[in-house]
Parts: C-alpha cells; sequence; structure tokens
C-alpha cells in the first residue's frame, strides 16, 4: 500500500508480479513431488531379486570379455560435435526469421545474421583446415 492506506498503480503492478512468481514456484513444487512420489511408488512395488547374473556388465548382449578399458576413436566425438555446434546455430535461425519479418529490423538482423553466419563459417573452415573433416 502507498502512503495512507492508498493503493498505487505500484502495489497493482508487483503483486501481480510476484503471483506470477508464485505459480512457477508451485509447478515447481509439483513437479519435484511428482518425480519423487514416482521413485517412489517404483522403490516399493519392483521386485528385489539379486542374483550374480544381474550384478554382471550387460553391453550389446554379449558377455563382457577382458578388462574394462578400451579405446575410443576421437574423430567421432569431433563428429559429434560439430553436429551440436550447427544444430544448436540452427536453433537460432529460426528466431531471426520472424524477426526479419518486421519491417523495423529488417536490414539490421539481415546485417546481424550474415555476420553470425560469417562466424559459423570461418569454424567451419578452421575444421576442414585442421583436417578434422577427413574421413580416415
Amino acid at each position: 500500500m502507498g502512503t495512507g492506506g492508498v493503493v498505487t498503480p505500484g502495489d497493482v503492478l508487483a503483486s501481480g508480479y510476484f503471483h506470477s512468481y508464485s505459480v512457477v514456484g508451485l509447478l515447481a513444487v509439483v513437479g519435484v513431488l511428482f518425480v519423487a512420489v514416482a521413485f517412489g511408488a517404483g522403490r516399493l512395488l519392483r521386485p528385489v531379486v539379486p542374483t550374480p547374473e544381474k550384478l554382471l556388465t550387460y553391453e550389446c548382449g554379449v558377455d563382457p570379455v577382458g578388462e574394462g578399458w578400451a579405446h575410443t576413436q576421437v574423430r567421432y566425438y569431433v563428429y559429434a560435435f560439430l553436429y551440436v555446434i550447427f544444430a544448436v546455430d540452427s536453433i537460432f535461425l529460426f528466431p531471426w526469421a520472424t524477426v526479419f519479418a518486421d519491417p523495423r529490423y529488417g536490414a539490421t538482423t539481415l546485417v546481424e545474421m550474415f555476420v553470425f553466419l560469417g562466424f559459423l563459417a570461418v569454424g567451419l573452415l578452421y575444421a576442414y583446415k585442421k583436417g578434422v573433416l577427413a574421413w580416415t
């Protein structure tokens, strides 16, 4: 309340502002409770019969042979990393397309997107020059 018991427009805005946060907080609590109840029900309802076979490491339907350490090809990681980079960048292209349709921002967003695509092109060129994109 403002001075003298008078409600000011700022008080009304603040109450609506904090009300929206209380809704988000309530939804977060309900979500956490839902997950906790689901895990608790699963723990109470599942049968617990440990056997030596169940405690074995399982990989692709084949019993494990040898030691647990193995060499991994790094090139697959690099391809996955490049895919993630360009997938995330494509996510940025969709909002740009909607802003570009607005006549007030057309030229500005066009220049910004070409700068963005230029950074992507430089990164792709760098990866190509390093030989990362060559399949061996």
